[in-house]
């Protein structure tokens, strides 16, 4: 196809530079391109604009990118829909597959995965129209038949390899996707068992990892080998080492589809297939799957679906690794401004793991999921990071702020919100941060948010916040006494504060719980323990 015939691409993304940068690189490769800032926008360019291929992020204003793909699904179901997130969720994995979506991709993105992203999946698509296409111009009730079966097939290996892509695109630790690699590969190939092995520089033999297929298992992987396969098992590293050693050599799958006697192979092995596992030019280990019963045998299919189990995994862990240096870094560099902003006063020092510690809890309690915790997490150590833009005059100042200061440190939620929304990650953990000063009855700032408005995590966070507060010693005052502080906290309820989550407070507080939270942490120095 020349670079006129081109595709033309809709990205849909409220991060402008996201959309910039897609623009000018797709555009630059031949691609005509559309761009819109959220999911309604992109909805009227559907009904004035060809569209041949969409990349929409999750999270965005007025529309999200999953029900976008729900209305792109019921307007037209050959336009393959690729979703983009810089927070991927299992609850996210699952709502896109039930939307029709045939990619998740984790940002940051790359653009040349991107470019390989839209050439297959505009392959597949081409492919698809065709066989719809023909099966108009076919005649007769064979022919018809026939072409079904194919689109059978064909919905069926997208099916598989939809579901290949959207459950490696939902791990979050590189073990995982190990073990997920050798549990589909039973699945999917209908293996008897199948093994990862990890290859290492410092020893000659690679090492299983992770294997699916408990009759399968290498012998000091197996809790109770049986007496009939032991012989087998004993002689099996040796010869699967020998082929790994190809298999890596090579650089290329192996398949042996039937042993017919083959002295390569162990001898309780009927059929065999092994591919490479690469990150970047390395190759990392090997997978290999193995059938020891019955009549079937692996095919050149079988080898297709294994080896591309194997580069999605690749890109997987290649997808973690950089993801987890970028939030590392960017993590770092934003606690470091949280401990300057502590270090210009030292009554709020450690403020912000001590609130974290007490959301983190009241979190817990209130029945909310793991990751929501870990939302909070990001947000209670960040949340008062915007106060870096308030002087030390008015930071540190000992007696009441007037009018005009106290309107400059109400700013600090919403410069906090700005720095994080440069990053262009956390959309939930900024909005946290912003709301965190709502009052329940809608006198906070600094968007006089409600009740319910106001998001959870943000209403969890306040209390915390408050209860640290006042239960530590201030530029302006010293620590209150206890009576006092619980007189604030219980009396702030349907007022300041959420009163489910007072509730759920009180039973810590009464319990105990909080203080031993506070006396555990490593990093506590304030007196709130103490009362």
């Amino acid at each position: 196809m020349s670079v006129e015939e081109k595709e033309t691409i809709l990205f849909v993304d409220d991060e402008e530079s996201i959309i910039d940068i897609a623009h000018t690189y797709f555009t630059g490769r031949g691609y005509r391109v559309l761009c819109a800032s959220n999911g309604k926008e992109a909805v009227e360019l559907l009904t004035s604009r060809h569209v041949d291929c969409c990349f929409t992020d999750i999270n965005m204003p007025e529309m999200d990118g999953l029900e976008l793909a729900e209305h792109i699904r019921k307007w037209d179901n050959t336009i393959p829909v690729i979703v983009m997130t810089g927070y991927p969720s299992l609850d996210n994995t699952i709502q896109t597959l039930k939307n029709g979506v045939v990619d998740f991709l984790v940002k940051p993105v790359n653009l040349q995965q991107m470019e390989l992203c839209i050439q297959r999946v505009l392959r597949e698509r081409r492919l698809f129209i065709k066989n719809v296409i023909l099966s108009k111009e076919v005649e007769g009730k064979a022919q018809l038949e026939k072409l079904n079966a194919e689109l059978i097939y064909k919905v069926e290996e997208l099916n598989i390899l939809n579901r290949i892509m959207t459950d490696f695109s939902a791990l979050r630790e590189s073990s995982d996707i190990f073990k997920q690699l050798v549990d589909l590969a039973v699945e999917i190939v209908d293996a008897d068992g199948s093994c990862f092995y990890l290859l290492s520089d410092a020893s000659n033999h690679p090492l299983p990892i992770a294997a699916a297929g408990e009759q399968w298992l290498p012998a000091h992987m197996q809790h109770t080998p049986s007496e009939a396969s032991d012989a087998a098992l004993i002689s099996a590293p040796d010869k699967i080492c020998d082929l790994i050693k190809e298999v890596v050599q090579d650089d290329r799958p192996l398949i042996i589809a039937a042993n017919n006697g083959c002295q390569r192979l162990p001898q309780h092995f009927l059929s065999c297939m092994l591919v490479p596992l690469k990150i970047r030019t390395r190759v990392l280990g090997v997978l290999m799957a193995g059938i020891y019963r019955g009549e079937r045998r692996f095919d050149e299919k079988d080898l297709y679906y294994l080896d591309f189990m194997s580069k999605k995994a690749s890109t997987g862990i290649e997808n973690l690794a950089l993801y987890e240096n970028i939030y590392n870094n960017l993590l770092s560099t934003l606690y470091a401004f949280v401990k300057a902003i502590e270090a210009r006063d030292p009554y709020t020092k450690q403020h912000s793991s001590r609130v974290t510690l007490l959301a983190s809890t009241l979190a817990k309690a209130v029945g909310c999921s793991d990751e929501e915790r870990e939302i909070l997490n990001v947000s209670g150590l960040l949340h008062d990071i915007g106060k870096i833009g308030v002087r030390d005059a008015i930071l540190l100042k000992p007696g009441r702020l007037d009018a005009e200061e106290y309107r400059i440190i109400q700013q600090h939620p919403v410069i906090g919100c700005e720095i994080m929304g440069q990053l262009g990650l956390w959309t939930r953990e900024k909005q946290i941060v912003r709301h965190h000063h709502e009052r329940f009855d809608g006198k906070g700032y600094p968007d006089r948010l409600a009740g319910q408005q106001i998001p959870l995590l943000a209403r969890i966070l306040s209390v915390a916040d408050v209860y640290d507060a006042i239960a530590s010693d201030r530029a302006y005052r010293e620590r209150m006494p206890e009576a006092k502080i619980l007189e604030i906290m219980y009396g702030g309820a349907g007022t300041q504060f959420d009163p489910d989550i007072i509730e759920v407070f009180r039973k810590l507080y009464e319990s105990g719980e909080l203080v031993r939270v506070l006396a555990d942490d490593p990093h506590e120095t304030s007196n709130a323990a103490n009362g």
